[in-house]
């Protein structure tokens, strides 16, 4: 995989990431605090992980679909 693509790639992994970590722990921070670190970070990839691949990517793939130039097939 050339370097554009690697940047590319991670660039369209944290658009994902970040927000739906944040909106994890800002909805669930609380709750979770009293767990030890293990806990908290097995529950918040068990449940982030099958977002990002099933959910969160896909959307952003669509929507770079949706918004790049379609090339002309004449």
């Amino acid at each position: 995989m050339k370097t554009k693509m690697k940047l590319i790639a991670s660039l369209r992994i944290w658009v994902v990431i970040y927000p739906s970590i944040t909106l994890f722990l800002f909805l669930f921070g609380e709750t979770i605090s009293g767990l030890p670190l293990y806990l908290r970070t097995g529950i918040l990839t068990l449940s982030l992980v099958p977002w990002m691949v099933f959910v969160g990517l896909p959307f952003v793939d669509l929507i770079i679909r949706l918004l790049s130039p379609k090339a002309d097939k004449s």
